[in-house]
């Protein structure tokens, strides 16, 4: 019995350690006591065993339906760094991560670092899944992005690189549908004006919804005006910013925090 006891405590230990642990320990403890009351059910009344008997019929069912609904929505947020094979590396990455956030903040809004909040960077950063476990050759960990001056997001990339994703560059409308017809990518990137025309990031994207290229698009220029943010949505992009933290938050979401861990 002390054996089994310790056995148990220490199950419970390792659990405890990231979310899903503690919710398959929540589970296996409810149906224990779920169990110790079958046990003495003979002496409950009909009325009382009914509530009993539909909560262990409901329960797997709920369990299942809130489950499916935190991996599709929070995946991210199921693991701990204990989960990685290295929770140094872990961490060093988070904190690359960050610090190539805050230059492009930095250099984006011309402040100096005393101004920039970096309170906000951290929270950016917290809670994503760094691609350690990402595939090299698997398109869900590239990214295409669109800039005739890709010098100037230097940073913004090398913030996403930390975290296991890699870039293709094109420097303008036509190198990207050719980039696109050849390859697939987990999002899209795209300025705004370029030499083709002030509104190039809008053509490049009809062009690509009219091939029904559904691939998240996302506006990264020099406006973050709501009408902005308006247009953007109703010609069917997933974001529009010129903010390097808002448009690390969108990106990793839908690129990132959705599976998971990339595959």
């Amino acid at each position: 019995m002390n054996e089994n006891l310790k056995s148990f405590g220490e199950t419970a230990k390792g659990l405890s350690k990231n979310p899903l642990g503690i919710v398959a320990l929540f589970i296996v403890l409810v149906y224990g006591v779920a169990a110790l009351v079958t046990t003495f059910a003979s002496s409950l009344e009909p009325t009382d065993r009914t509530p009993l008997i539909w909560f262990l019929v409901l329960f797997p069912v709920l369990v299942l339906g809130v489950f499916a609904w935190l991996v599709s929505r929070h995946a991210g947020k199921l693991y701990g760094p204990a989960d990685y094979k290295n929770e140094e590396n872990y961490v060093r990455m988070q904190m690359a991560a960050a610090a190539s956030l805050a230059a492009a903040s930095i250099r984006r809004s011309g402040t100096d670092a005393q101004e920039t909040d970096f309170s906000q960077i951290a929270d950016a950063v917290r809670g994503v899944t760094p691609g350690e476990h990402t595939r090299e050759d698997s398109w869900q960990s590239k990214i295409l992005w669109v800039d005739d001056r890709p010098e100037n997001n230097v940073f913004e990339r090398r913030a996403f690189e930390a975290l296991g994703l890699s870039f293709s560059l094109a420097l303008s409308t036509n190198e990207a549908l050719d980039l696109l017809k050849r390859n697939r990518f987990a999002a899209i990137i795209s300025d705004m004006g370029r030499k083709e025309g002030p509104r190039e990031g809008y053509a490049l994207l009809e062009a690509i919804r009219a091939e029904q290229n559904h691939t998240p698009f996302f506006i990264y220029a020099g406006s973050n005006l709501p009408e902005h943010k308006r247009e953007a949505a109703d010609r069917g992009a997933q974001g529009n910013t010129n903010n390097p933290e808002e448009l690390f938050r969108m990106v990793t979401k839908a690129v990132i925090t959705r599976k998971g861990r990339l595959t």
